[in-house]
């Protein structure tokens, strides 16, 4: 049995789980002891971890005393003191008061050792190594350095808390914003002053000043990956103008929105000698003057398409470029023509493709044009306009198009489309239907040169980049294939060379075939590689639009003060709100069909995280 010895008003101070503590013995073993500290709470303790055992003073006084002293000691002094080898704290004490120390000067000591680590390597219960000269110099200059980034943090932490912006934040907004490295003082910095306010950064950076509104914050973001050297162009040559390309003999118009510049396509409308029509499709030319490689290709490479979005627009090129090769009104410009014969059975034959310079007549705007060509002045023959004739022709031709591609039985309901016009922070949401008999002859004669363009360059083994649809899945790519979509063997896109790149790239393989001359570009890595590029960016790009036409929806809303609005479910809990492209998910909406009509009520509208609270409050409402 083993014996326990009891022991009277013994002290030990002690080491355990990284600590000193000091407490009275109670009983001791030969490998452990039940101590009482000073509070009252008993702890059994290895006799290992014992540095000192002694009577006086008591526990409670010696560790504050202790604590107190150490403060005193001189850290350098004392390093300087012990030398290079290994020690115990007892011999270093001895050297340092020059006798054997007592309890409290013993306990100061080890209290010094222990809190130094900088200084002391612990080897041991009580023992020590010096930090080597040049590990002590690196440690302290660390040491400073945290302590200065501490005080600077506390610093800015109080210009943000106080709605300053400090001055080292104001180069950094944007990455702070969207791509911070969560590793610096400036990051954390500002994430302790959010989550101290309750404030999101961008939330936080707006109460400083550095942010104008929830638009620029958006708006910013996608600037920051898209175009972090900005969206100015500098300098740029406008491109030369071919000065030898015969005359067109037709006068042409176009059919674009009232906020288009980049004209890139116009029709003509030609009677034939002995009945019949000369359709042309007449797309504006700029690889005629923007060669590959040259400045402003190296331009349109790298933004690959023009950016739409409510209120503005970064182009793909600059403004020389686009005033020189726009299907502006008023005089003739270069184009990449397509002509089709129609007999008086509306039979469409391909007659030619050729470039040359046509007379551009008018810019027709669709918001004017939809007010006297529409289905009612269609049926009753009165279009009143002075390009009205030629705008049946047209709608006719569209039709027999739309009949050879096989959908003209699959029409389905067309979702209106909508344009935001934008002034300052207020806008305007206008809604257009679709599916109308300008939007026919706009589509159906684009999928007409896309896809006729398209079959050229597949027979001659020209490379291209096609828009290709199977089993519901398009894609971009440089083989041609089919486009279930829309029921044509071959599209590849031609009707846009100011807007998109993809459809420069493949009027210049149209122009070299046309020619008779090489093609620039061969089906090789480099256009597969090209083919992806263009593709992820293009959808980057009508993401963004979406994102910021919800932006400007729910913009409407808090402008117009709108709390409930009916519209129709699409599936699940998901509702198309009507007279807004705006989907939201409405919380209580259970069991309900597609197609159901509902009202919700609206609220915690938030402009920074674009989101929207929906509650369902009825069902089966009106149309």
């Amino acid at each position: 049995m083993r014996q326990i010895r009891r022991v009277r008003f013994m002290h030990v101070f002690f080491e355990e789980d990284g600590e000193f503590r000091a407490g009275t013995v109670m009983t001791e073993q030969p490998a452990s002891l039940h101590v009482e500290l000073p509070h009252g709470k008993r702890v059994k303790v290895k006799a290992a971890n014992v540095l000192l055992r002694f009577e006086q003073p008591l526990p409670g006084e010696l560790m504050a005393r202790a604590q107190a002293a150490a403060q005193t000691i001189d850290t350098d002094f004392l390093w300087q003191c012990c030398g290079p080898d290994e020690f115990g704290a007892e011999t270093l004490g001895r050297d340092y008061y020059g006798r054997a120390p007592d309890a409290l000067e013993a306990a100061a000591l080890l209290i010094k050792l222990h809190g130094a680590p900088m200084y002391f390597y612990k080897k041991g219960k009580g023992r020590y190594k010096a930090a080597p000269a040049d590990a002590l110099q690196a440690a302290l200059a660390s040491a400073e350095k945290k302590r200065a980034q501490a005080e600077l943090k506390q610093r800015w932490l109080a210009d943000l808390k106080a709605s300053r912006l400090p001055d080292a934040f104001r180069p950094l907004v944007n990455r702070l914003l969207y791509a911070p490295d969560k590793n610096s003082l400036e990051w954390k910095a500002l994430e302790t002053a959010c989550d101290e306010l309750r404030l999101t950064p961008p939330q936080l950076f707006a109460r400083c000043g550095a942010l104008a509104s929830p638009y620029d914050y958006h708006l910013n973001r996608f600037l920051f990956e898209y175009f972090p050297d900005g969206t100015a162009f500098g300098d740029v040559p406008p491109p030369a103008l071919p000065a030898d390309l015969p005359r067109a003999e037709v006068a042409a118009f176009s059919i674009d929105d009232a906020a288009t510049t980049e004209i890139d396509d116009a029709f003509s409308v030609t009677p034939l000698p002995g009945g019949g029509t000369r359709i042309g499709i007449h797309i504006a030319a700029p690889a005629l003057g923007i060669a590959p490689g040259s400045a402003l290709d190296a331009i349109a490479r790298r933004r690959l398409s023009t950016v739409y979005f409510p209120g503005a627009k970064i182009t793909m090129l600059p403004e020389p470029a686009i005033e020189a090769y726009t299907l502006v009104a008023g005089g003739e410009r270069p184009a990449l023509s397509l002509y089709a014969d129609v007999n008086a059975a509306g039979t469409l034959t391909v007659v030619d493709s050729r470039c040359e310079r046509v007379t551009i007549a008018a810019n027709l705007r669709s918001g004017e044009l939809d007010r006297v060509f529409n289905t009612e002045t269609l049926a009753a023959d009165a279009i009143a306009h002075e390009f009205g004739g030629a705008l049946r022709q047209l709608w006719e031709v569209a039709t027999q198009l739309e009949v050879a591609r096989g959908k003209a039985e699959q029409a389905s309901e067309q979702r209106p489309e909508y344009s935001f016009y934008v002034t300052g922070e207020r806008v305007r949401i206008v809604q257009r239907e679709r599916g109308t008999p300008l939007d026919k002859v706009v589509s159906e004669l684009m999928i007409y040169a896309n896809s006729e363009w398209g079959r050229r360059l597949a027979e001659a083994g020209h490379a291209a980049l096609y828009r290709a649809q199977s089993n519901g899945v398009a894609r971009v790519t440089v083989e041609p294939a089919p486009h279930q979509g829309l029921g044509v063997p071959y599209y590849a896109w031609t009707s846009s060379p100011l807007r998109r790149y993809a459809d420069l790239v493949n009027q210049r393989q149209l122009l070299a075939l046309i020619a008779g001359t090489p093609a620039p570009y061969q089906a090789d890595d480099a256009l597969r590689e090209l083919a992806r590029a263009f593709e992820f960016t293009y959808d980057a790009y009508a993401g963004f639009q979406y994102q910021m036409e919800r932006y400007w929806c729910l913009r409407w809303l808090e402008q117009e003060g709108v709390a409930s609005m009916a519209g129709a479910v699409i599936r699940d809990n998901l509702v198309r709100l009507d007279d807004l492209p705006l989907v939201v998910r409405v919380f209580g909406l259970r069991g309900a069909a597609a197609g159901e009509r509902v009202r919700v009520t609206l609220s915690k509208l938030d402009l920074w995280e674009l989101t929207l609270h929906a509650d369902l409050e009825a069902k089966a409402v009106a149309g």
